[in-house]
C-alpha cells in the first residue's frame, strides 16, 4: 500500500519504518531539511533499539523514502498519517496548530480518495475538527478522517508496533474501515485484536490508557512512601498485589515519578478535557500532584543525609533519561533532581548511555558529563541512581565503594537487593524499603556527620 507519514518525530519515524518493514511503500515528510538529509543516509535522530536496523534495510530495499515536499510526498498515497507534535499549553490543553495547519494544506492538494489518519495523541473531537478543515475545500467523497492512537513504549517501540497488544481504529466510514483493516492485518497474525469504534471513543481510549497507567505508578509511589513509615517492604507488597489476576504485575514498580513524552502530557490533557466539560476529575488531578511530589523524594533523601547545604559535596548520578533504552529526557525526574542539588550547592558528575547529549543541550556546563559510569564516581560523596539501565544492575561494586568518598548509595529505582547492600557495607536508601545502615563513618564534616548519626539512631 502507498503510505505517507507527515512528521518524523518519535511516532512518525517508528510508524513509517515499521509499515515499510511489511512491504508497504512509505514516504516520510518533514519540514526539517537537515533531519531529512540525515534520514536519507539512514541516520536516525532518536535512539530506539532495533530502529536503525529496520531503517537501513528499508531504505536499501527502496520501500522507505524521505522528503520535505508535502505535495510530492502525498501524491500517490492511499493513506496519510498525521504524526505531528501536539505540545501541551500551560493549562494542559493540547495545541492542535500543527495538525490543523497540515490538514488545511492537504485540502489544497488531495485529488483522489485518501484516508487521513490522526496518529498523534489528540483531544476528543479532533477528528471532527480535521474533517471540518478538509471539507472547506475538498469534496466529501475524496477523504475520510480516522483516529488511530499509538500505544508505543519507548525502548520497545519497534516490538510494540510489529506485535501490538491491540490496534484501535476510530472511524464511522465503512470504506475507511476496510482500508485500515487491510493495512494492519500483517501485524495481527498472532491473534491480537483490532478494535473498531467511533472516532471520539478512539481518541479517549489513548488518554484513558495512559492516565490509568500513570495512576498505577502514582499509587505504588504513595504505597512506597507509606511503607517507609510503617516498616513494610514495598517489594513484597508489590509481589503480593501483582499475584492477583485482577491487578496484574505490570506498572507496579515504585520509583521517583513518571516522565517522558506521553504520561505527563496525556494526563494533563485528560484533566483539561474534564475541565472543559465542567467535570471534576479528582483522581486524575491527584495523580499529577503525587507525581510532582515524588520527583522530589530522592533529593530530599540526599539532603536529609548530608544536610540542606550541599556546598563542597560532589554526587555521581547514574541515569538521565526518563526510562532505560531511550535518550528521551522530556519531564525526566533526573532534571528535577539535578536542579535541586545544584541549587543546594552540590557539584554533579552524571552518566547516561544515551541521554547525555540531550541533557547538555538543556543544562550546558553546570554539571560534569562523565565518560562512563565509573568516571562519574570520581570524588563523589555518594552515588544516586535515577534510571535503571541494565548496565547499572551488576556493576563492579568493589570499584564503586573504593571510588566513593563516603560509601552511600541513593537508589531511586530499587535496582539493588537489601541483602547485597548490607553485605557491601554501604549506607543505602531506596524507595519504600528499609534503610541499610553500615557502621557509622567519620568521613563527613560537621554538621553533616552529626546529622548522619542522628538519623541512624532515629531509624
Amino acid at each position: 500500500m502507498q503510505l505517507a507519514i507527515i512528521g518524523t518525530g518519535y511516532v512518525g519515524l517508528v510508524t513509517g519504518t515499521c509499515f515499510a518493514e511489511t512491504g508497504n511503500n512509505v514516504i516520510c515528510i518533514d519540514i526539517d531539511e537537515k533531519k531529512i538529509d540525515n534520514l536519507k543516509q539512514g541516520k536516525s535522530p532518536i535512539y530506539e533499539p532495533g530502529l536503525d536496523i529496520l531503517l537501513e534495510r528499508n531504505i536499501k530495499e527502496k520501500r522507505l523514502h524521505f522528503t520535505t515536499s508535502l505535495a510530492d510526498g502525498i501524491k500517490e498515497a492511499r493513506v496519510i498519517f498525521l504524526a505531528l507534535p501536539t505540545p501541551p499549553g500551560k493549562d494542559g490543553s493540547a495545541d492542535l496548530q500543527y495538525v490543523l495547519d497540515v490538514a488545511e494544506s492537504l485540502s489544497k492538494i488531495i485529488t483522489r480518495y485518501t484516508v487521513i489518519v490522526n496518529k498523534s495523541t489528540v483531544p476528543v473531537g479532533t477528528a471532527e475538527k480535521v474533517h471540518a478543515v478538509l471539507a472547506q475545500r475538498l469534496d466529501r467523497n475524496l477523504f475520510d478522517v480516522v483516529s488511530n492512537p499509538e500505544f508505543l513504549r519507548e525502548g520497545v517501540a519497534v516490538e510494540d508496533f510489529l506485535k501490538p497488544d491491540r490496534v484501535v481504529i476510530g472511524t464511522s466510514s465503512e470504506k475507511a474501515r476496510k482500508v485500515m483493516d487491510e493495512l494492519y492485518q500483517p501485524y495481527l497474525r498472532q491473534g491480537n485484536p483490532i478494535h473498531f469504534m467511533d472516532e471520539r471513543s478512539s481518541e479517549m481510549t489513548k488518554y484513558a490508557a495512559n492516565s490509568y497507567l500513570a495512576m498505577r505508578i502514582s499509587f505504588m509511589n504513595e504505597m512506597a512512601n507509606l511503607c517507609e513509615k510503617t516498616g513494610a517492604n514495598v517489594d513484597w507488597v508489590r509481589i503480593g498485589m501483582g499475584g492477583d489476576s485482577r491487578i496484574g504485575k505490570r506498572f507496579l514498580f515504585p520509583g521517583i515519578g513518571y516522565g517522558g513524552s506521553c504520561f505527563p502530557k496525556d494526563v494533563k490533557a485528560l484533566a483539561y478535557t474534564a475541565l472543559e466539560m465542567d467535570y471534576d476529575f479528582a483522581l486524575v488531578k491527584t495523580v499529577m500532584e503525587v507525581n510532582d511530589r515524588q520527583k522530589l523524594v530522592l533529593g530530599r533523601k540526599v539532603r536529609d543525609y548530608f544536610g540542606s547545604d550541599l556546598t563542597g559535596f560532589t554526587f555521581a548520578i547514574w541515569g538521565l533519561a526518563f526510562k532505560p533504552e531511550t535518550d528521551d529526557i522530556r519531564d525526566a525526574p533526573a532534571l528535577d533532581l539535578i536542579n535541586e542539588l545544584v541549587s543546594a550547592g552540590a557539584q554533579l558528575r552524571v552518566f547516561d548511555p544515551e541521554a547525555m547529549g540531550n541533557v547538555k543541550q538543556l543544562m550546558g556546563d553546570k554539571i560534569y558529563y562523565a565518560e562512563d559510569q565509573y568516571d562519574a564516581l570520581t570524588g563523589a560523596s555518594a552515588l544516586i541512581i535515577v534510571t535503571e539501565w541494565s548496565e547499572f544492575r551488576n556493576p563492579d561494586f568493589e570499584r564503586v565503594t573504593e571510588s566513593l568518598v563516603h560509601p552511600a548509595i541513593f537508589d531511586g529505582r530499587n535496582v539493588y537487593s537489601l541483602d547485597k547492600m548490607h553485605d557491601l557495607g554501604v549506607y543505602y536508601e531506596s524507595i519504600g524499603r528499609k534503610i541499610i545502615h553500615p557502621q557509622i563513618h567519620d568521613t563527613l564534616p560537621a554538621p553533616h556527620n552529626t546529622i548522619v548519626r542522628e538519623r541512624a539512631t532515629r531509624d
